[in-house]
């Protein structure tokens, strides 16, 4: 098999575990406290991702002192992120959350265009604009299609591309490996001291099966995601990352009822177009 198609398959293999992940968060929801879920689905990941850590030989918690301070903001943005993003996912759709996600391409541009000074032409500050209307039509800030929750995915979309442009600006000599341990101990530790301002409720060997499950989909997740910078072209391979608002939309459908009103489709189509562009439009520069 080609090197690009095992790549693609290798990348909708990620999205597809961390939207199954998200699925079952969402269902698990109704029955758990926020905090009580993220704290046991979080200690089941970090063992999991210790365990993966051993097996691959990655497990060095040397971390370059420049790169220290990083490190920290990143996993301080991963804190937040869990927090909106799931609190947006017990509300509304779960496509309507994946939708809003798919601006990363376009959020990640801009601010690499803001912080770093990267070069972006016309075209794709167009296409950033472009996609932001897109992304208006998903949210719709008005009395009659705004939810509060809206927001919430808004924050978690840009404490997304906060952690992103972080981990771009770290060193090559940061462990990945240690980096997401690190960033997976700070989400549970700190779920688990807010969780004591919850009352825990006692959990059944199914929803104790359906915890166990969602982080076997996120260690999936993130093995593939490392596994796919590994294998194929990364411009070829990284459009396929949308694939993960298809497993949405199917798994909203089926699981919850949920399917989005032709609005939001077409304001899901029009981020997904423009990101899609963004990324082609970066290969071509690249192949220049």
């Amino acid at each position: 098999m080609a090197p690009n198609i095992r790549g693609a398959l290798i990348m909708m293999g990620s999205m597809a575990a961390f939207t199954f992940n998200d699925a079952i968060m969402k269902q698990l929801g109704a029955s758990v406290p926020l905090f009580q879920l993220i704290t046991m689905r979080g200690v089941l990941t970090c063992a999991l991702l210790y365990v993966l850590a051993r097996y691959l030989g990655k497990v060095d918690l040397r971390i370059p002192k420049g790169d220290r301070f990083l490190v920290v903001v990143r996993c301080v943005a991963e804190v937040a992120t869990t927090y909106f993003f799931l609190n947006a996912l017990m509300n509304i759709p779960l496509a309507n959350v994946t939708a809003v996600l798919q601006a990363l391409p376009l959020t990640v541009t801009l601010g690499a265009a803001l912080f770093f000074g990267e070069r972006v032409g016309w075209r794709r500050f167009l296409a950033i604009g472009i996609g932001f209307c897109g992304m208006l039509l998903i949210v719709r800030p008005g009395p009659d299609g705004f939810n509060i929750y809206s927001l919430y995915a808004l924050a978690a979309m840009l404490l997304v591309t906060l952690r992103d442009l972080v981990t771009r600006k770290m060193s090559a000599e940061v462990p990945s490996m240690t980096v997401t341990l690190a960033t997976a101990v700070s989400v549970t530790v700190v779920a688990a001291v807010v969780s004591t301002t919850e009352t825990w409720v006692p959990v059944s060997l199914s929803l104790m099966a359906l915890v166990v499950t969602a982080a076997v989909f996120v260690l999936l997740g993130y093995m593939c995601s490392v596994m796919v910078m590994r294998v194929g072209d990364v411009s070829f391979v990284a459009p396929f990352r949308y694939t993960s608002l298809i497993w949405a939309l199917l798994l909203g459908f089926v699981l919850f009822g949920d399917w989005p009103d032709p609005v939001t489709l077409l304001g899901a189509g029009i981020v997904v177009a423009t990101g899609l562009f963004t990324l082609f439009r970066e290969r071509a520069l690249l192949r220049r």
